[in-house]
């Protein structure tokens, strides 16, 4: 039996080390473990509560729009705060933007490198890739296009400065597309550098700025000076851009490279899923939620109501004091310090020690998968009418089944589908905004006393690119007693819990193929389906020879 560590992983925002053992080809035993510690909920303590929306805003230097939601949304029920119609529909209208930035995102720049061989695009014939190009996509290139195309990525390739692309596995026997095909990815990845541009300053519009925007605080938005027609046509314009661009690129491209990894519907699945649901439609939450919240359990496709009370976060595999599962509204971050911490490294060979610096969020004692997947699998089974049109569109075009999905690659497809039918949603959305407008209704804000005399507990729950997420806090006398964040990161790469429950991460890993210990390809595809995102070296262990791999991955 080989044991491998991936350390850290590329490609993902922050530190994250993956180690396996691998028997017969497989994937037998998983552990995942992130070596940052950062402290942000002790930060926090004492602060104007106002300013959690700021701070917690870097957590995450991607999902920065989404933690500022999720923390003014905890103080407004902390206060009882009602946000008047305008804020509510400018918030959809943001984090739907950053939806649409993000998923694109991560299928061309963060995991299409497992899937596509850049190298390989090399022996491309153009010919055939515009060919392909116009079976396939709804912006085919012509001839003279891939001829330049390939032209330019051999004076990349030849200059020996591959950026992006260097010290990949290129040429593993993983990699199925034909040369044609990873071509054409390659100009789509080149496009997406591009088009992503017009989500950012669909951000900026609403936020003031991006990536830390500074649109939302606690009572609403601060965008009344840009509830105008041409603000408000600009955003239009640039949604329907980037609708047109996942229609015509982004869905297809998921479509093209499923087609050649079926094997991969039955890899990297769990059974459990938890959405918070999001987009509030109206003024009484979670009931008017676009996507709706909910669980799903054991695989079965049946809606299981979600409780909040029943979250909790266990610390006995984590580097943190603590001996029971708390829920975050009394939770705890307290790292341990000193001689407790002497020699703390993920350390696996003792399995029921402590190896990562994530806690092991648990739904009503159980480990749960969060993300697009998630999202989906609840809005499918909860009625939303287009996801259930589209999901299902998707499976016939693969002739897969609905299991498909409980996968790998039903992960990445998920996104995709979760990014378009946001981001059409988001057109009503701007529609309804015009209308309240017209009405004669431009409140933004709604006023509230927060003095001395103040004190609340609150949570603000909301379901982003990476998936659940929510913040808790206690105020007391006007100041923050207690905050306390459970990220999407944190349910899916989390580790094993006092039960001996493996993270979402770690048993999706569970089954993996590995053609080649030294090449850990299959690895890298199923944790990136999760979206974890960051360039870094990898180092392979073999523990039989005790020789050490080292390479560098894009």
């Amino acid at each position: 039996m080989a044991r491998v560590v991936v350390d850290p992983i590329p490609r993902i925002e922050g530190h994250l080390r993956i180690e396996v053992e691998i028997a017969d080809g497989k994937v037998k035993d998983a552990w995942s473990s992130g070596t940052l510690f950062r402290g942000l909920e002790i930060i926090l303590q004492g602060r104007d509560p106002r300013d959690a929306h700021l701070l917690t805003q870097r957590s995450c230097g991607v999902c920065t729009l989404v933690h500022s939601l999720a923390s003014v949304r905890a103080v407004e029920d902390a206060l009882k705060i009602q946000i008047p119609t305008n804020a509510r529909i400018v918030r959809n209208l943001t984090h739907a933007a950053q939806n649409g930035h993000d998923h694109p995102v991560h299928f061309y720049q963060l995991c299409a490198l497992d899937w596509v061989d850049v190298v390989s695009a090399l022996k491309a014939d153009p010919k055939k890739a515009a060919e392909l190009s116009d079976k396939v996509s709804g912006r085919p290139q012509s001839k003279k296009y891939y001829e330049g195309l390939k032209g330019k990525l051999k004076a990349f390739v030849d200059s020996g400065q591959l950026g992006p692309f260097a010290n990949a596995y290129w040429g593993h026997p993983a990699y199925k597309l034909p040369p044609e095909a990873n071509l054409m990815a390659v100009g789509h990845y080149l496009d997406n550098l591009r088009q992503q541009v017009y989500a950012a300053q669909m951000t900026a519009i609403w936020g003031a700025k991006n990536p830390h925007l500074q649109g939302h605080l606690p009572g609403g938005v601060t965008v009344i000076e840009q509830l105008d027609a041409d603000r408000i046509s600009h955003y239009l314009f640039m949604l329907r851009e980037q609708i047109k661009f996942v229609e015509e690129v982004y869905v297809p491209d998921v479509l093209a490279v499923a087609s050649f990894y079926k094997d991969w519907f039955k890899i990297g699945g769990n059974k459990n899923f938890l959405c918070y649901g999001d987009f509030p439609e109206g003024d009484k939450e979670p009931d008017t939620f676009y996507f709706p919240r909910g669980a799903l359990v054991d695989g079965k496709l049946a809606l299981v109501p979600v409780d909040p009370a029943k979250i909790t976060e266990d610390v006995k595999c984590s580097w943190y004091e603590g001996d029971k599962p708390l829920n975050p509204a009394v939770g705890e971050t307290k790292p341990l310090g000193g001689d407790q911490l002497k020699g703390a490294v993920p350390n696996t060979k003792d399995k029921d020690g402590k190896y990562t610096w994530l806690k092991a969020p648990r739904y009503d004692g159980k480990a749960m998968e969060v993300g697009p997947l998630a999202q989906c699998l609840v809005s499918y089974v909860g009625g939303n009418k287009e996801i259930k049109e589209t999901v299902d569109g998707v499976l016939k075009a693969l002739d897969a089944k609905p299991d498909a999905l409980f996968s790998t690659l039903g992960r990445i497809g998920a996104r995709a589908i979760k990014c378009l039918v946001n981001l059409k949603r988001a057109e009503k959305w701007t529609m309804d905004l015009i209308e309240n407008i017209k009405k004669g209704d431009t409140k933004t804000f709604t006023d509230y006393k927060l003095d001395e005399s103040v004190n609340g507990q609150g949570f603000g729950l909301n379901d982003v690119a990476r998936g659940s997420l929510g913040h808790w806090i206690n105020i007391e006398k006007g100041k923050i007693k207690n905050y306390q964040q459970v990220v999407p990161s944190t349910w899916n790469l989390g580790p094993r819990d006092n039960a001996g429950q493996k993270g979402p991460v770690e048993n999706a890993l569970i089954g993996t193929p590995v053609a080649d210990p030294k090449k850990p390809l299959e690895i890298l595809r199923t944790v990136h389906s999760f979206d974890p995102c960051i360039a870094c070296a990898v180092h392979v262990i073999d523990p039989q020879t005790n020789e050490v791999y080292k390479f560098r991955v894009s």
